[in-house]
């Protein structure tokens, strides 16, 4: 038997051409270079041929080499895929031509930790107390020299104001009681004490006016009067008491708490107690200006309220009565001694304002 006859006959796939079995079976040419990516790896390959025994492709893989043609940018008919762009995570980073930048997500502030129980300082309720003001030295304020402000004790007054010291705006102008909160000239009015509403200008024109002068106890000046030491405060009660046992006024009005206890303090050694103290006239064993020698019952001690703006012990009503109390025996005094409140040399505008 001749060659010719143990040859197989040509099969209809072996005369099929690479390009027609392309065709047949289609493959992925975008990832194979248009189905050259074997000749590159081997060049040596021959063109592929089929092979007799290779199972007819899958429907899966048929399907994946269908959906291959819709990116063959040869096809036809490919369908447009609308491009866009991915979402950068919160930390990639953008390259723009002008800048870069990086997309961050807000961050939520940090909580605050919280004070264990035992760190946690417990406060009792009860009423917020003011810091006391400390004491201020000479050097803390103005001089006791540089205070324009001077005393108003001629013979046989019928009263005697006597003050802590000078504020700041008095111990500058030389007028009693001088800032505009001050309370002084509102309370000898309303007691009667004068029979106008006097300004801190008309300071020296009281003795003539009313037979009452004024004095302080401590010359230093000072914002408030707390800022004075008892040292000074002690020192200030035997020249009081020396000033009015050569003065001898019918009667001196402390104007304030402070000044009674600094007399009380200086007299017995002590401070004062509670159940000691009260406002209006004192005991005529407490008389001042009585020194040893000098026959004279001495002046009666009349305690008043501060005048002080600051001062909020007490209500505006409350401070009133006090000296209605003292502007009616001044009242009786004068009348006594026919004075009758005469307003000499003072104009019908003295009395306007506070």
């Amino acid at each position: 038997m001749s060659s010719s006859s143990h040859e197989q006959p040509k099969s209809q796939t072996d005369s099929i051409s690479d390009t027609e079995l392309d065709d047949i079976m289609p493959i992925n040419k975008v990832t194979s270079f248009h189905g050259r990516l074997n000749h590159f790896i081997n060049p040596t390959a021959s063109p592929k041929t089929p092979h007799h025994n290779q199972p007819p492709p899958s429907d899966k893989t048929r399907m994946s080499d269908n959906t291959s043609n819709i990116f063959d940018p040869r096809s036809p008919k490919q369908p447009q895929l609308p491009i866009t762009s991915p979402i950068p995570s919160p930390t990639q980073r953008i390259v723009t031509r002008s800048h870069t930048s990086s997309l961050q997500l807000p961050r939520t502030p940090p909580r605050p930790l919280a004070l264990p129980l035992a760190q946690t300082p417990s406060r009792s309720p009860g009423p917020i107390r003011r810091a006391k003001r400390r004491p201020t030295t000479p050097s803390d304020s103005p001089p006791a020299s540089s205070s324009l402000l001077r005393d108003t004790i001629p013979p046989n007054l019928i009263l005697l104001l006597v003050g802590v010291n000078p504020g700041l705006q008095t111990g500058s102008t030389g007028y009693a009681y001088a800032h505009p909160t001050n309370l002084f000239w509102r309370f000898l009015h309303s007691s009667g004490i004068t029979s106008l509403r006097h300004q801190p200008r008309d300071t020296y024109d009281l003795p003539d006016l009313y037979s009452v002068g004024n004095t302080n106890i401590v010359v230093r000046p000072t914002r408030d009067a707390q800022m004075l030491s008892k040292a000074e405060m002690d020192e200030g009660v035997s020249i009081l008491e020396q000033k009015i046992a050569a003065q001898r006024p019918e009667a001196v009005c402390l104007v304030g708490k402070s000044i009674w206890e600094a007399v009380f303090r200086v007299r017995y050694g002590r401070a004062m107690k509670k159940d000691e103290f009260q406002y209006g006239w004192q005991d005529p064993s407490e008389n001042m200006g009585r020194l040893p020698g000098v026959e004279w019952k001495g002046a009666r001690i009349f305690v008043a309220t501060t005048t002080s703006g600051l001062a909020a012990g007490m209500s505006l009503k409350e401070k009133e009565g006090i000296w209605a109390e003292l502007g009616a025996w001044v009242v009786q005094c004068r009348a006594e001694r026919g004075i009758g409140g005469i307003q000499v040399g003072v104009d019908s505008g003295a009395g306007a304002g506070a």
